[in-house]
């Protein structure tokens, strides 16, 4: 069947797939910025010149934040690559950012699988789909392990109004949940993202000890430099709040948020909500928590999809499937 498409004709095809992702992904950001309910854009604009977001020294630094984020995210693919062939941190970066972009609008960032197989050879597509996913669950279970150490201190140290019956429920359902996993994770034919259980176990055994540490040594630090961007924005805005307050409530907030399924998009909507009804309790005013949510939402996802967007323009898949640095 594919012999009868011309190839200039499957060229043409390709070159609208990556010109709709782009344009996709741009028109959304842009709708989601001039739509916003709960932030109007030149309120968020005139609110960040009031509080010298936009002082030479106060951007650098929370652009040093995001680069030294992707910075880590790149080197954990590159290390996770490495267990099937060597990428140099060049390759690493345009993968990493060619598949954010990709990813931007899709449920649960789906699309970043397929844009990262792509530029590699099918008997290693499956493969790569694995070490993606890896990825993501060492970055999911740093996400829930500090989530996890912090939302005990969060209903303690703000006297939440848990009554004994509600508890109870929690205790039990939480005791459910984790039974339900544990069954499901003996069942061989249960799935997760079209990989069995039993699969995913063989294929991370086989993963060198070294690599696996290195991963989640590298989630760990992401999580630390954007939780601190958050802290940092924070005191930008004059919010009066120690360090372990904040990360209180901040470790609480992307607990929560990270359980939340939600097209990447609308990830600014679901964080911005959830932040709102927790750093209430510290008294931080609705203006500037979601100042705060969408300037993280612009340096950490906007602005790494822009230069994702030029890879993908960029992206060759004949000449990439013909190279000998393929093999």
């Amino acid at each position: 069947m594919q012999g009868t498409i011309p190839n200039k004709t499957k060229q043409f095809f390709f070159a609208l797939i990556k010109l709709s992702i782009v344009v996709g992904a741009c028109y959304f950001i842009y709708y989601k910025l001039a739509h916003n309910d709960n932030l109007n854009f030149s309120v968020f604009i005139a609110f960040l010149m009031k509080n010298d977001v936009f002082l030479t020294k106060n951007i650098l630094f929370v652009l040093f934040l995001s680069i030294f984020n992707w910075f880590f995210e790149i080197m954990k693919w590159q290390n996770l690559v490495s267990s099937i062939k060597k990428v140099t941190f060049f390759e690493a970066l345009k993968q990493s950012l060619a598949a954010h972009t990709a990813s931007l609008f899709t449920p649960n960032r789906i699309g970043e699988y397929g844009a990262k197989a792509i530029y590699f050879m099918k008997p290693e597509r499956k493969r790569i789909l694995l070490l993606n996913l890896i990825g993501n669950m060492s970055q999911m279970s740093t996400t829930l392990l500090f989530g996890v150490i912090g939302f005990p201190f969060f209903i303690f140290k703000y006297d939440i109004d848990i009554s004994s019956v509600k508890l109870f429920y929690l205790i039990t359902l939480t005791a459910l949940i984790i039974v339900f996993i544990i069954f499901f994770l003996k069942q061989k034919k249960f799935q997760i993202k079209g990989f069995s259980i039993q699969g995913i176990k063989t294929y991370v055994l086989k993963i060198s000890s070294k690599i696996h540490f290195k991963n989640v040594f590298f989630s760990v630090i992401r999580y630390l430099i954007f939780s601190f961007q958050f802290y940092y924005l924070l005191h930008l805005f004059d919010v009066d709040v120690s360090y372990f307050n904040a990360m209180v409530v901040i470790t609480t907030m992307y607990l929560l948020s990270s359980i939340i399924p939600t097209i990447f998009v609308f990830d600014v909507v679901v964080k911005g909500s959830i932040a709102l009804y927790l750093f209430s309790f510290i008294g931080v005013n609705e203006l500037t928590i979601l100042s705060i949510v969408t300037l993280m939402w612009i340096l950490n996802f906007v602005l790494p999809s822009m230069f994702g967007g030029f890879y993908v323009l960029n992206f060759d898949y004949y000449k990439m499937t013909d190279s000998d640095t393929i093999d």
